[in-house]
């Protein structure tokens, strides 16, 4: 069993606002389904309205994050699930409901954690 990481960024979810409050009912319901199915293991979204913090090795703190990275904002969700094939079934199932396409990454596994 690996863990994927399903995400997209703000920019890429485009609703009419009065649509919004359906699209989240739908991609509530697909987590729901995934609860029930025993692989969700988190989700969300980055909250925006806080900024980032970069935290050197040494302590030092600066606002902002990598200024060379893209922004890192939107949402996301990590399921277990025992193929790569199951994924992107569940990432088919995330973008229809959030009207968006997402992008599918897996976790490298770490034993150790």
């Amino acid at each position: 069993m690996a863990k994927y990481l399903i995400s997209f960024p703000s920019a890429a979810m485009v609703v009419p606002s009065g649509e919004l409050e359906a699209v989240g009912h739908a991609a509530h319901a697909v987590i729901e389904e995934a609860k029930a199915a025993g692989v969700y293991i988190f989700g969300g979204g980055i909250d925006e309205d806080v900024p980032p913090v970069l935290v050197s090795s040494d302590g030092t703190i600066s606002m902002g994050g990598y200024p060379w990275a893209p922004t890192l904002d939107g949402g996301f969700t990590v399921l277990e699930l025992p193929s790569r094939e199951e994924a992107i079934a569940w990432a088919t199932r995330i973008a229809k409901a959030c009207r968006c396409d997402q992008e599918l990454r897996v976790f490298g596994l770490d034993p150790q954690s």
